[in-house]
């Protein structure tokens, strides 16, 4: 029961109820308050025409000196109206009492009632000779008219009351029927299907309701859109991804099944005819510098490799120690400024693409500071929390306003690394001149597993004795 009167309709409709039955009930005393004077008026003007009328009638009796005969009268004549007479002889005894009343015999109005309305009249007593008239003003049956007629009052009322309700119910019913479809637009919406306009039913209220869920149903509608796209654009990348992936390995095996079963059979040849010629020095030089060249030739396809088939990760606090290694190196280009590296430990394995985008904004931004700058003091600082990693490189300058515009290049290959990478670039003038620029980079999604191969990060010291330079792969530590 309760959970059907939880709807909307049914509360409105049982408040604008209960109020007219408050308004009704609040009549009922002002309806009690009247009734209890007009019964005591009616009662009143009663009594005081029997009591004139007995007045006259014990007058005669005393002339006549015949109390029987004015007994005879009154017992003839029955019951007054609203009154009870009773003859009283000398002892004060009662000889006669009025019959009862004949209308509505046998019905009394309930208790309650007859104490709220029924008023007090007081009995009259006549002397008529040696005997009393006593006349008792009875209101009980103008008590119960009033009761009978409360009764009607009430029915009607009860049936007024039934009507008014149902009426609201339909009123509100007819008012809250937008809401249906907005519920059902809404039910639409939780299953992700936004296409459902709501139209305008002339109240204002709902109109504004209606016009704020159109534009927000239009919003999530373009939003999933772009998402689809964008969830399309990003299959489009993985798928591309892995195919130019495969297309690395592939060509990592043409290169070692190919090139360098080729170099490996000239070194052997080369090898050969050194041992040969060793009483010709012309055709032995020769074959020493074959065999020189192929070295650096296989030294090459391994660099080549290297990077066809580059680690998936870094092991835990190689990129502190590469941005510590270019902080020093930096350092000895530029005696003339002070740099305060202020590094924390990086505590996980890293891929290499994350640890270079860190190494490039490091590069970037100390490189900005060497050139426009004109700085005397440069403060690098490395935190690490739960959620990510934060760069901020720090100069003394001359500032840089990052809301003009500028054709520098390397800011806006900053801008798209951490952007890459979903990070956040902050370029901003300090108060006390110079620059900071502070990159905030969460971790990858994905942690890939420790590995101990070897790094482009990994320094010139690990390097065999007669390779080429330009034949390995270029090394981030080293100025560029």
């Amino acid at each position: 029961m309760m959970r059907r009167f939880a709807r909307l309709h049914d509360r409105i409709g049982l408040l604008v109820t209960a109020v007219a039955a408050l308004l009704l009930i609040l009549s009922s005393f002002g309806w009690g308050r009247a009734t209890r004077e007009a019964i005591h008026e009616e009662v009143e003007a009663a009594t005081r025409v029997a009591e004139q009328w007995l007045r006259v009638l014990a007058a005669e009796a005393e002339a006549d000196a015949d109390p029987a005969r004015l007994t005879e009268r009154l017992v003839a004549v029955g019951r007054l109206r609203a009154n009870e007479l009773r003859i009283l002889d000398a002892d004060g005894r009662v000889i006669y009492i009025s019959p009862g009343a004949t209308y509505k015999a046998g019905r009394e109005a309930p208790a309650w009632f007859s104490a709220l309305v029924a008023p007090t009249v007081a009995e009259r007593r006549l002397p008529a000779g040696d005997r009393t008239l006593v006349l008792r003003p009875d209101v009980s049956r103008s008590v119960l008219d009033a009761w009978d007629e409360l009764l009607l009052i009430g029915g009607w009322a009860f049936g007024l009351l039934a009507l008014l309700w149902l009426a609201v119910r339909r009123v509100i019913d007819r008012m809250l029927a937008p809401l249906a479809t907005l519920e059902t637009a809404l039910v639409r919406g939780a299953d992700g299907s936004f296409d459902t306009r709501l139209p305008r039913h002339g109240v204002v209220e709902l109109d504004r309701l209606a016009e704020s869920y159109n534009r927000l149903a239009e919003q999530l509608d373009r939003s999933l859109l772009r998402n689809a796209r964008l969830e399309e654009d990003q299959a489009f990348s993985r798928a591309l991804t892995a195919r130019l992936e495969e297309e690395r390995r592939q060509l990592a095996r043409e290169l070692h099944d190919e090139l360098g079963q080729a170099v490996t059979a000239v070194r052997a040849i080369a090898g050969a005819i050194a041992q040969r010629s060793a009483e010709q020095p012309a055709l032995h030089g020769s074959a020493q510098a074959i065999l020189a060249m192929t070295g650096q030739m296989q030294d090459g396809v391994r660099a080549i490799l290297h990077r066809l088939r580059r680690p998936d990760a870094l092991p835990a606090g190689r990129l502190g120690e590469a941005l510590g290694q270019y902080c020093r190196h930096w350092a000895g280009l530029y005696p003339a400024v002070t740099l305060t590296p202020e590094l924390a430990p990086v505590e996980r394995a890293l891929s290499e693409d994350f640890c270079l985008t860190v190494l490039r904004l490091l590069q970037e931004s100390l490189t900005n500071v060497a050139r426009h700058a004109e700085a005397n003091h440069v403060s690098v600082e490395l935190a690490c929390d739960e959620d990510g990693l934060e760069l901020a490189v720090s100069d003394d300058g001359r500032g840089f306003d990052p809301t003009l515009r500028t054709e520098r290049y390397g800011v806006t290959g900053m801008r798209e690394r951490v952007a890459a990478c979903g990070g956040e670039l902050l370029i901003e003038s300090l108060a006390s001149g110079g620059t900071r620029v502070c990159a905030r980079l969460p971790w990858p999604d994905t942690p890939p597993a420790e590995g101990s191969a070897s790094t482009p990060m990994q320094s010139a010291e690990g390097r065999r004795p007669g390779s080429t330079p330009h034949l390995t792969r270029p090394d981030p530590l080293r100025p560029r």
